[in-house]
């Protein structure tokens, strides 16, 4: 992936689904715009085009194979960098992503049995955060955060798969660059705090 030359500062956020990262990306967000930065709070998949066909099959409303999917998701994030992330970082923005490529090569490695390499080349040309934090949350009680109406079968499903995916993310998190591994089963004002300290840090010392 390439390195961010814009004067602007991307950070990621990336996890398990039930891990919380929503939830800091906000509160990141929230703090920073306190502070008098200007921020950009974005997610993937986008609420764009491409965005809206990934939600669609993932819902079910529509069906293509999963290497389709994938590649959906790397064009998502080409236009999205394309449109909203390098403008803001050109600005001197922060802007802050709620998933990014990670993502794609942990659940799309999982739920598609695409290889980790593949999945990493469609990406390979796009920018790398400047700060990923991934959030460490145990499949267990990701699942359990997650279960709504599901059975104890469903359940016990959800959370081996929960498991696979966190196998490639820390996987992976051990070839990138800039990856902050955050213990998210604290207290949610610890978890944040910790946070916009590595953050406060990397905006004292500027971009390496």
């Amino acid at each position: 992936m390439k390195k961010n030359s814009y004067s602007g500062l991307f950070i990621v956020f990336e996890g398990l689904d039930g891990s919380g990262s929503a939830i800091q990306a906000t509160l990141l967000s929230g703090m920073l715009k306190k502070e008098g930065y200007r921020v950009l709070l974005t997610k993937e998949p986008t609420n764009n085009l491409v965005g809206g066909l990934i939600r669609a099959q993932l819902t079910g409303a529509w069906k293509s194979s999963q290497e389709c999917l994938q590649l959906l998701f790397a064009a998502d994030r080409a236009h999205h960098i394309k449109t909203d992330i390098i403008p803001a970082l050109e600005n001197g923005k922060i802007v802050i992503g709620d998933r990014y490529a990670m993502s794609s090569i942990a659940y799309g490695s999982v739920d598609s049995g695409a290889e980790v390499n593949w999945l990493e080349n469609i990406n390979d040309e796009f920018i790398i955060p400047d700060i990923t934090f991934l959030i460490r949350v145990s499949p267990k009680i990701c699942a359990l955060r997650l279960k709504r109406s599901r059975t104890e079968m469903e359940m016990y499903s959800q959370e081996q798969k929960l498991e696979k995916v966190w196998n490639v993310y820390e996987d992976v998190a051990k070839r990138y660059k800039n990856v902050h591994v955050i213990d998210g089963e604290r207290d949610e004002m610890e978890v944040i705090g910790e946070i916009i300290d590595i953050t406060q840090k990397k905006l004292g010392l500027g971009k390496k």
